[in-house]
């Protein structure tokens, strides 16, 4: 899967002259119900950059690794690249839901060498026309070497973004990125991430409905290539998520 020849494609060209690549006409289920019905029912497209924001302790690295397990399942390949935690500290998370399956794993704070890992993963025979996923444990970890002082900006995460950006619509291979929130539950930095990506999903604890407090509340806030699904109702036990409940988004 490689998009580069897009910018062959002459100045001007009528948008019905356009030939899509067939495969970026498929979209790739992961296997979680709430997940691909949040993005309104089939999954992730080609291509695609999710960003994953949710509030401290909703489960936001539990519900990433059960995904990497399911899309492995479902014959795709997935990165679990984490620059927050140890690979150790991953895997036995893993152990803990009792993933079956299993995903590659990184473990660097380089978005440079994080994207060359990728691609030498992609480029692997036994991986050729598989689709390619990607999660990020988290964005604000990154950094993309522009100072030598190894100081981050609030520039810093907008271009880290934009190189996983640039490598999903290069390739097709799919991102979710998780990003960070600030202590009001917003999403932390600058709201020009929320303009890169294609779409943000967002999961949080249930605090007002008395038959669903504790819940886990999966939404998707944005989605160009989509509706936006479902909100989803989840119960979060020691083996991932359960639905429990979903409502009509609209």
């Amino acid at each position: 899967m490689n998009l580069s020849n897009i910018t062959e494609i002459a100045f001007g060209t009528n948008i019905l002259n356009i030939e899509i690549p067939e495969f970026l006409k498929k979209k790739f289920g992961t296997g979680l119900d709430y997940f691909d019905g949040a993005l309104g029912g089939e999954g992730l497209t080609p291509s695609c950059v999710t960003l994953f924001t949710g509030t401290p302790g909703a489960g936001k690295t539990t519900m990433m690794l059960t995904m990497a397990d399911s899309i492995t399942k479902k014959g795709g390949i997935c990165l679990f690249n984490t620059a927050e935690e140890s690979l150790y500290q991953t895997a036995m998370t893993a152990g803990r839901l009792k993933l079956k399956n299993g995903f590659v794993t990184g473990n660097t704070a380089d978005v440079k060498e994080l994207i060359a890992g990728a691609r030498k993963i992609m480029e692997k025979k036994a991986n050729k026309g598989k689709q390619f996923v990607m999660v990020v444990d988290s964005l604000q970890c990154l950094d993309d070497g522009k100072y030598s002082s190894g100081v981050k900006t609030s520039g810093t995460a907008i271009r880290c973004l934009e190189e996983i950006t640039n490598f999903c619509k290069e390739t097709g291979a799919c991102a979710v990125v998780i990003n960070q929130v600030n202590k009001q539950g917003k999403m932390a930095g600058s709201n020009k991430l929320k303009h890169m990506v294609d779409a943000h999903m967002h999961l949080s604890v249930e605090h007002k409905e008395q038959d669903l407090i504790g819940c886990r509340v999966l939404e998707t806030q944005k989605n160009r290539f989509g509706g936006c699904g479902h909100i989803f109702f989840l119960h979060m036990g020691k083996r991932g998520f359960k639905t429990v409940a979903k409502v009509s988004a609209s």
